[in-house]
């Protein structure tokens, strides 16, 4: 990356510089006619007295002389303000496309990066420089040539045509400053709603790079740096549209107050040279004014405020330069590139004399050599600071020995491209970083190195496609296409999404996260229009459960949905509405806030039975609850008012003792109406519904259903025993229906036939691609840390390598599971190599050989039964763990 802000400016954008430059030298004659056509009209057609003038064969007498130059005026008004137009726009482009190009780099070099650098480097100090503070630089190499040449220029024309004159620009005319102050907020208003999508997408852009930050041992061990940079080139094409629209919005309304503004002389020459030529206007007024209007512009300022923001675009590029050139920066061929056929590893891996140091010069790992079959299962054990972490880091090729070689099969480790070790090997840690998303795409990053299938696009889809990749190139980005198929089936093992679906639940069954998967599969959505086959299975799986349960007398079990009864298992707006609401966020009992609901309970008295009901319920919350710290668990259990609301509730029960219910203003109402609609009648026993306000809510319920009008209607989507109801979860649509409260064991009897039917009726399969379609949260944080490194060895098994490297990969996992882990693991990459840095060191006697670490070296290896001697190293640590 160059030094010098100038010289990156030269070398990515010389061209489009030149171009700028030649825009702005060929709008200067046109200017300079522009300032000497005044002088024209004054002095040759409103004083010239030698009429009529003939030119090109048309004959003017002095009004027609006047208004034809009049009407040259205008054009040339039109002229200049285009040329404004069109360089402010191409130098907005130009500015987008080098900011492009510059994220991009220090993206690029994010990727680069030394491992300890990220230990000294937080991602707060980082993210920034990317997203907003080059923001400058991109406004000010758009400015750099084009500015100075245009308004040194623009300087020098006028101070050449008005020698002894102001070379201001002029004032806008009074008269027109309504018209402007009417069309340009207008106008603006759109600009300002584009700036805020644009902090809208940098934000996420920001938040990316942080995942990508934080998950650089990820992308590092998996060879998916080239996902990354599409994925990332990806974000920065709707950034850079969003960013050219505003540009071109923002200079049009520029060219636009430009335009109006320079109507002025138009006016002042047609009408002012009429009135002159009439002798109702004196010639010395007339000029005033047009000296006056000329005095819009400042050149001189530009060339300020331009030399203060060269020196501001100096200082910020050569400090991010000096952020983003760490010491010990991974080679981008070492980091990019492909070779056309990737061998698997034969032989061993051989250490030699590997010797590792950390920035304090503490020394980690020293003198280190051993031979390690790739066909064998090898523990590394040890305690705190032995130096089996490190040892795991380097065989994995996450850290570079300072001195010593590494070599498998014969190949130095240090000189292989990451897409032969990020698809060979595979490394799990303690500690592993899910990316926002599904399930499924986390477990699949391993696999995707390079796009595999290209995209098939035709029409508008792929005209589109050329110009982003068009844009892409010209912005110096990649021409991945993150949207293409990804996915190395080939590492999988199999054909198509279906063999790979099939691959990853296999793996989830190793580690012993299959039935976490199915019970995330229970919760999770299909959507009918997408997967209409699915949808129509999980409708006979309906049919069979319901069938199921009255065949074995577990009806009472479950209370069904039917649209003329009452249920009491669930809550009272569902039997109001008898649906969901179909928008994503949108709670139901904000749809009672509508007016024809409102309406219909008006017209049944039901509000005032719900407001009843939801005062009786406040005060009971208050009577239990009122005494209870902040944080019990009683209040997220039971409680239908946070602790934090119960002081306004019972200011709100004070004055309906004291004034009565009738003085409540309409949005005190909702709140109790809104406690009343969360009531579970059979969970919470309340008993403040009497069978009368049930069958009235029922009544209710039908006017809704049949005579709700077309926007409410839009807004729910309600229970229909045929239908699969698309804002509900795949157990939830076979239940149809809500689980009996206070039925013994009934939640384990139900979920027990439950799984029996779905295995019956085949549904595994969509249960589980449900599961995997599961969004993990940023980081993963909606996994529990167990299920985190399970997935993690879940995905490094995905991929097949030839060598497993874990470090405490299931130190989250209890002890007999982490026992049966391994043998799993052991099981199922039998024949290929496992180094695994274990946390508890008597796991280690189930493996083919063992080393213990101590003191950065190696103090034994062997067999199990080899080196586990009376007062041996291993024999110590085993007898400790």
């Amino acid at each position: 990356m160059e030094h010098s802000l100038f010289r990156y400016i030269v070398r990515h954008s010389l061209r489009h510089q030149i171009i700028l430059l030649i825009l702005t030298v060929a709008s200067f004659p046109f200017l300079y006619i522009f300032l000497d056509l005044p002088k024209v009209i004054l002095n040759k057609a409103i004083q010239g007295s030698d009429f009529p003038k003939t030119y090109f064969g048309f004959e003017f007498d002095q009004l027609e002389y006047l208004f034809a130059l009049c009407a040259i005026f205008l054009l040339l008004v039109i002229v200049n303000q285009a040329f404004k137009y069109v360089i402010n726009v191409y130098k907005g482009l130009l500015g987008e496309r080098m900011l492009r190009r510059l994220r991009y780099d220090l993206f690029m070099r994010v990727l680069r990066f030394p491992l300890p650098h990220f230990r000294r480097t937080s991602a707060g100090e980082t993210i920034p420089m990317i997203t907003s503070e080059v923001e400058p630089l991109g406004g000010y190499i758009a400015e750099a040539i084009a500015t100075p040449a245009y308004q040194g220029g623009t300087l020098l024309t006028i101070l050449a045509f008005l020698f002894v004159q102001d070379p201001l620009m002029g004032l806008a005319a009074i008269s027109l400053y309504p018209i402007q102050i009417y069309l340009i907020p207008k106008l603006q208003r759109k600009v300002n709603n584009l700036g805020k999508t644009r902090v809208r997408l940098m934000r996420k852009v920001s938040d990316r790079i942080g995942e990508t930050i934080t998950g650089i041992q990820e992308i590092r061990s998996n060879d998916t740096a080239a996902y990354e940079l599409a994925d990332f080139a990806n974000r920065m094409n709707g950034v850079f549209w969003v960013r050219y629209e505003i540009y071109i919005r923002k200079f049009f309304i520029k060219f636009l107050n430009n335009f109006i503004s320079q109507l002025g002389p138009f006016f002042f020459f047609t009408i002012g040279g009429y009135l002159v030529i009439k002798g109702q206007l004196s010639i010395g007024a007339l000029v005033a004014v047009i000296s006056a209007y000329k005095e819009l512009y400042s050149p001189w300022k530009e060339l300020l405020a331009y030399y203060q923001m060269k020196e501001d675009a100096r200082i910020k590029y050569e400090q991010v330069v000096a952020q983003f050139e760490p010491a010990g920066m991974i080679d981008p061929d070492r980091l990019l590139s492909d070779p056309p056929k990737i061998e698997p590893f034969t032989g061993e891996i051989v250490l030699s004399g590997v010797s590792l140091a950390d920035e304090g010069e503490i020394q980690l790992l020293e003198g280190v050599s051993l031979h390690l079959p790739l066909d064998a299962h090898t523990a590394v054990v040890g305690g705190a600071g032995s130096g089996k972490h490190e040892l795991a880091l380097i065989l994995a090729r996450l850290a570079d020995p300072q001195s010593g070689r590494v070599t498998i099969g014969g190949q130095d480790l240090a000189g292989l491209p990451d897409a032969v070790v990020g698809r060979r090997i595979a490394f799990v840690g303690a500690s592993t970083v899910f990316f926002n998303g599904a399930l499924a795409d986390n477990l699949l990053y391993g696999l995707k190195h390079r796009p595999v299938i290209a995209r098939e696009l035709d029409g508008e889809a792929k005209r589109l496609w050329e110009r982003d990749l068009n844009e892409a190139r010209r912005s110096g980005n990649c021409e991945w296409d993150i949207n293409a198929d990804w996915i190395d089936y080939d590492a999988v093992g199999g054909e198509g999404i279906e063999a790979v679906e099939r691959r990853m639940i296999e793996a989830l069954k190793i580690v012993r996260l299959d039935d976490d998967v199915f019970a995330l599969g229970l919760r999770g959505r299909i959507d009918p229009e997408a997967e209409p086959e699915r949808a129509a299975r999980v409708l006979e799986g309906r049919e069979k459960f319901h069938s199921a349960l009255g065949a074995e007398g577990l009806g009472k079990l479950v209370e069904p949905f039917e649209v003329e009864r009452w249920n009491d298992n669930a809550s009272v707006a569902e039997n109001l509405l008898f649906g969901a609401p179909r928008g994503d966020g949108e709670e139901l009992e904000a749809l009672v806030e509508h007016p024809f609901v409102e309406e219909v309970l008006t017209d049944g008295s039901l509000d005032a039975d719900l407001v009843e009901a939801g005062r009786r319920i406040a005060a009971t919350m208050i009577e239990l609850f009122a005494d209870l710290p902040p944080d019990h668990e009683f209040f997220e259990q039971y409680s239908f008012i946070s602790s934090e609301d119960l002081p306004g509730y019972q200011t709100l029960l004070n004055r309906i003792e004291r004034e009565g219910v009738g003085a409540l203003d309409a949005q005190e109402r909702r709140r109790l109406v809104g406690l009343a609609l969360q009531l579970i009648p059979a969970r919470h026993r309340l008993d403040v519904l009497d069978d009368r306000v049930r069958e009235r809510i029922l009544v209710a319920r039908k006017r809704l259903m049949e005579h709700g009008p077309g926007d409410l209607k839009a807004r729910i989507e309600f229970f229909d025993r045929t239908r699969y109801h698309a804002r509900s979860s795949i157990q939830d649509n076979i239940l149809f229906g809500r689980i009996v409260h206070g039925q013994a064991q009934a939640r384990g009897k139900v979920g027990q036939k439950l799984a029996q039917v779905i295995d019956e009726a085949e549904l595994r399969d969509v249960v589980m691609a449900a599961g995997l379609a599961f969004q993990v949260g940023s980081g993963g944080s909606r996994l529990s840390n167990a299920q985190r490194q399970k997935a993690a060895i879940a995905r490094a098994l995905l991929k097949r390598p030839d060598l497993l490297v874990l470090s405490e990969a299931t130190s989250a996992v209890d002890t007999l599971e982490q026992v049966d882990l391994v043998e799993r693991l052991r099981e199922a990459m039998a024949g290929h190599c496992i180094v695994w840095s274990l946390q508890r060191p008597a796991l280690a006697r189930s493996f083919d050989r063992v080393v213990v670490m101590q003191g950065g070296r190696v103090a034994q290896t062997g067999t199990p039964d080899e080196i586990d001697q009376e007062g041996s190293a291993f024999r110590r640590l085993t007898s400790e763990g």
